[in-house]
């Protein structure tokens, strides 16, 4: 296991342009070298036999058959709007002449 370095530290912020205290170097230093050593941990553990996922809980989506079907409250719709004309929504102008 690589040991992290306050130099790699302000390495990687310099690369992401982030401004940090020396006190916030320190403490993401530790944070990263924790956060390796739990990954080297990981590596340890036999995954041959383990199928790859996406999530912890499959998922899956509740869907219905999309089918048309014929309704005739074409008028009912357009009387619910505020003016009608004919078959269509009567809508104030918007554009000039």
């Amino acid at each position: 296991m690589s040991n992290i370095t306050k130099e790699d530290v302000k390495k990687v912020a310099i690369l992401a342009r982030l401004a940090l205290k020396e006190e916030e170097i320190s403490s993401y230093t530790e944070q990263l070298e924790k956060i390796l050593g739990y990954v080297a941990q990981l590596q340890q553990i036999d995954t041959q036999d383990v199928p790859a996922t996406t999530r912890a809980v499959e998922v899956t989506n509740v869907t219905r058959d999309d089918t048309s079907k014929i309704t005739n409250i074409r008028d009912k719709l357009l009387d619910l709007g505020p003016q009608r004309e004919g078959e269509f929504f009567r809508v104030p102008k918007i554009l000039s002449d």
